[in-house]
């Protein structure tokens, strides 16, 4: 038997594949009015945002909060012109299916273009200009999709002592990043500051169909079933004209890295099959940005089913059995295995009249074509990512942890004989696992080292504290390296406040710090005590845990936190969000995955502290909550915090309210295939100016010539 190869599909097959998906929930404009357009071409939200920051940075609050402000209602009115050009044009040139035969092809291209024109003629106009000047970088997305102009935003309200509308910014950045561990914090003493306790939290980028899936929730709380009805099923139909304005928003323009643009460098059938890859790989993933709710990395308790979780019960208790067993048969595609639900069909059926034949009653239409369309794409996606060169893994999107959780107050199974409802499966918390033995207490290796606290005085697992790694002349000397070779955001893609717009942020790794002392711009004796200093460390760490297998440099980083004056009044936020160095952590759900874009092969970390002449900045180990803080650490020259990477070690940085706060950050792995790769070129270098000291051999290399 012949071993079966993937190849690219047939053209006619790639164009089936590119005709429109139906629609789920009513027409997508069922729920949406025209926005009024401002006069003029529509600015670029990116232009806006750096002008934004660049007036909060020299401290002018107003001209920061008009721009920022204009960013933001740029960056929601062109989504808003996507979206509806996109469904308009869909409407007015729908694609014609391919045929058979020669030139089967051409009226699908035909209408194709004709959308096409459509979708740019209509872009223009309502942009006021060519669309190309909307185009952004990754950075700028990215920070939109964090809700970080609203960082900027409560901070300038603060300044400009427009309280209200602080707290509203600072709680809609809080929803998107609960892991920043203080905000909260901050906002109770804005709200506190303005007088009034009962402040209701607004959060301004709330969908809509989360605003009705809330208002169900109290209804059902309330025992109002009628209306918890009336919301639920207005949550689900936003929530299908979302994910349709969601999978809209990924027809547009697509990165190429392998092929060049259609049948130059790739065939036309491998251009069309990557493009058409990419975009169907980001419409799957639109259950994940619309499943979750804000501030959640994972789709966990699964946001989508419950609708029909709750609908299935409420429906129930105002005697509809029909739509009850419907809703109930929906919630079980995602969740066949769930004991109460299979016993609320069994029971469901038992009420129905004898005229109904119980199996005639399906799941819901909406939910049974989404998970229908979901799956196929899954199975096609997967099909295709092995001739394609590209991976893709596939999340279990409707897993649940620990039962239903308490907070939600899911309806709970009937008990047929009394129709009583049955008390909560409340949830479980996860304990976070870790896949080796855990053993410490190995050999420190160098004299003068001084133990200070291990796992169990920190609070923990796998931590241990050690003073004087470090001499205090080497401090002094790392200091200064620091000082000649500090790049601003380095390691953050340029970006100088990467984390709070309240301090700077400069690294430099080893291979610079080597290149600098050739250059002459540092000793070359002092950035080869960076090398030196983070070997040692290294062999200490792998030493102290007693690892049973080699421990590889992952990153190595110089990093400076400096405080920006005139900013740090009445400031709550962190140096450095509560974070884990190999997953994701989900502080809701007391979880920390362990995917991308996580760097999920770094087994150990440490960091190597140069000075303590500063105000705040202490290391802080949290539970998963990413609130409770179980221990904290005052860094001083020579002192050495070490600890494995995962969710059991939950950690950031407090404020660095006033001086630079100097440190060296070093990340391990226990994989050879992760090895750092300025490492080994900066172990190269090493070896060289070793050989070239003992005068063993003629070199012809200039070690120079390695970095």
């Amino acid at each position: 038997m012949r071993e079966r190869i993937w190849a690219p599909p047939p053209l006619l097959l790639l164009l089936s594949l590119l005709l429109p998906p139906p629609l789920w929930g009513g027409p997508p404009d069922s729920a949406r009015r025209e926005p009024e357009r401002e006069p003029g071409p529509l600015q670029p939200f990116d232009l806006l945002y750096a002008s934004g920051a660049a007036a909060y940075y020299r401290g002018d609050y107003e001209q920061a909060m008009r721009d920022l402000e204009a960013a933001l209602r740029s960056h929601r009115r062109l989504r808003e012109i996507r979206t509806r050009c996109a469904r308009r044009c869909a409407v007015r040139h729908p694609l014609a299916p391919p045929g058979a035969g020669p030139g089967a092809e051409l009226p699908f291209f035909r209408s194709l273009l004709e959308r096409a024109r459509c979708y740019r003629s209509c872009e223009t106009q309502r942009l006021g200009g060519p669309a190309s000047r909307h185009r952004v970088s990754e950075d700028v997305r990215s920070d939109f999709q964090r809700r970080v102009p609203y960082n900027y935003l409560q901070r300038a309200y603060i300044k400009l002592n427009q309280l209200e509308k602080a707290v509203e910014a600072a709680h809609t950045f809080f929803v998107a990043n609960p892991e920043h561990m203080e905000m909260q914090q901050n906002i109770e003493n804005y709200r506190a500051m303005a007088g009034v306790e009962a402040l209701q939290l607004v959060d301004r980028e709330a969908r809509l169909h989360m605003e009705s899936y809330n208002a169900g929730v109290k209804h059902y709380e309330a025992d109002d079933f009628e209306m918890a009805i009336k919301h639920f099923e207005q949550a689900l139909r936003e929530y299908f004209i979302e994910d349709t304005e969601c999978r809209t928003l990924c027809e547009g323009p697509q990165r190429f890295e392998e092929y060049e643009y259609l049948g130059y460098k790739a065939g036309l059938y491998e251009a069309i099959a990557d493009h058409y890859m990419q975009v169907l790989v980001c419409q799957h993933e639109c259950v994940r940005e619309l499943a979750t709710r804000p501030g959640r990395l994972s789709p966990i308790e699964n946001f989508l089913p419950l609708h029909y979780d709750y609908l299935q019960f409420a429906y129930y208790r105002v005697g509809e059995y029909v739509k009850a067993l419907e809703c109930a048969k929906a919630y079980l595609l995602c969740h066949p295995d769930d004991e109460d639900v299979l016993d609320n069909v069994d029971y469901y059926e038992s009420l129905l009249d004898d005229s109904i034949d119980p199996v005639s009653i399906e799941a819901r239409e909406d939910l049974t074509m989404f998970v229908k369309r979901h799956k196929l794409e899954s199975e096609l996606i997967k099909s295709a990512a092995e001739g394609l060169g590209f991976s893709y893994a596939e999340p279990n999107y409707w897993i649940r942890y620990g039962g239903r959780q308490g907070e939600n107050r899911v309806p709970s199974g009937v008990n047929i004989e009394g129709a009583e409802v049955h008390g909560l499966s409340m949830g479980k918390k996860l304990s976070p696992k870790i896949d080796r033995d855990l053993r410490e207490g190995g050999p420190l290796l160098y004299d003068n080292i001084t133990f200070v606290y291990n796992s169990e005085q920190l609070n923990g697992t796998q931590r241990v504290l050690l003073d004087n790694v470090l001499s205090e002349e080497q401090c002094r000397e790392l200091y200064s390296v620091a000082t000649g070779i500090m790049i601003v955001g380095d390691g953050y893609r340029g970006k100088t406040s990467p984390h709070t717009p309240n301090e700077k942020f400069e690294g430099a790794t080893v291979l610079k710090a080597l290149k600098s002392g050739y250059e002459g711009r540092v000793p070359l004796k002092s950035a080869r005590l960076f090398y030196d200093i983070s070997e040692k460390a290294r062999k200490i760490v792998e030493s102290y845990f007693m690892l049973n297998s080699t421990l590889y440099f992952s990153y190595t980083h110089m990093v400076c936190r400096t405080a920006l004056s005139g900013q740090q009044d009445r400031r709550n936020d962190l140096s450095h969000p509560i974070h884990a160095d190999n997953c994701l952590l989900d502080p809701e759900a007391n979880e920390c995955w362990k995917e991308p874009p996580a760097y999920t092969f770094r087994d150990y970390s440490a960091l190597l502290y140069m000075n303590d002449d500063f105000e705040g900045g202490e290391f802080i180990f949290t539970e998963m909550d990413a609130k409770t803080v179980t221990a904290s650490i005052k860094p001083k020259c020579g002192r050495m915090i070490s600890f494995s990477s995962g969710g059991e070690n939950p950690h950031g940085v407090k404020a660095v309210t006033k001086g630079q706060r100097c440190a060296v950050a070093l990340w391990f792995t226990l994989d050879p295939l992760y090895r750092e790769l300025e490492r080994i070129q900066a172990d190269e270098v090493i070896a060289i100016l070793d050989e070239e000291q003992q005068g063993k051999h003629e070199l012809n290399i200039n070690p120079k010539d390695e970095l």
